[in-house]
């Protein structure tokens, strides 16, 4: 990370060639060291399809992330993220009463969701990917995100932040997520894709 993100389709090299013959910037050696997901300026979003017809959007409202990055070597780049899924929000509290169920997430059984880096790759220019396991329902799987790099600055406080905009795509039902209802037209009430989206500023310690 800081070193994350979704592929360049325009490079000519291979990821790993990139990595290998890049040169290093210092501005992004500068970034190197421990940061701290800052959750007043982080959202972590889903969307899920709804009747076939429509999307249904959401986000968690409570959860703790660190990231480790290294700007000379973005492969040992790390990221840790800690969910509070009673902290689900659709905008609607008889949906969100739904998705804490043992319908759903369950959330008296299994109040977090985790991810645990596993991977970083540098893909090309601000782009990046993270590998690691997503932990649902006590159940972990493998997820890769991707990641762009947003940039960083210094806000008005002091604090030395990084910035990163990523995405990835889960089928609940491989987390056990399987709950649904058939419609009457055909297909499914709730989709098993669902979208992930990730708007990360995180603050350097020690900054």
């Amino acid at each position: 990370m800081g070193l994350f993100g979704r592929k360049n389709e325009t490079a000519t090299t291979t990821p790993a060639a990139a990595t290998a013959t890049a040169p290093v910037s210092p501005e992004l050696a500068a970034l190197t060291g421990d940061y701290t997901i800052d959750p007043t300026h982080t959202t972590i979003g889903f969307v899920a399809r709804h009747a076939m017809v429509t999307n249904v959007k959401g986000s968690f409202l409570d959860f703790t992330g660190t990231l480790h990055l290294d700007g000379t070597d973005p492969s040992r780049s790390t990221a840790s993220l800690d969910v509070t899924m009673d902290s689900i929000d659709t905008g609607n509290a008889d949906r969100d009463g739904h998705l804490k169920s043992a319908d759903f997430f369950k959330t008296d059984e299994f109040p977090q969701m985790t991810f645990r880096s596993t991977k970083t790759e540098a893909l090309g220019g601000d782009d990046y990917r993270v590998t690691g396991d997503l932990t649902i329902l006590g159940t972990t799987k493998p997820l890769s995100i991707d990641l762009e790099f947003n940039g960083s600055a210094k806000d008005p406080f002091g604090n030395e932040r990084v910035g990163f905009e990523g995405k990835a795509e889960i089928l609940r039902s491989e987390w056990g997520l399987t709950w649904n209802a058939a419609l009457e037209t055909g297909g499914m009430l709730v989709s098993d894709k669902i979208k992930l989206s990730f708007d990360i500023s995180a603050i350097k310690a020690g900054a």
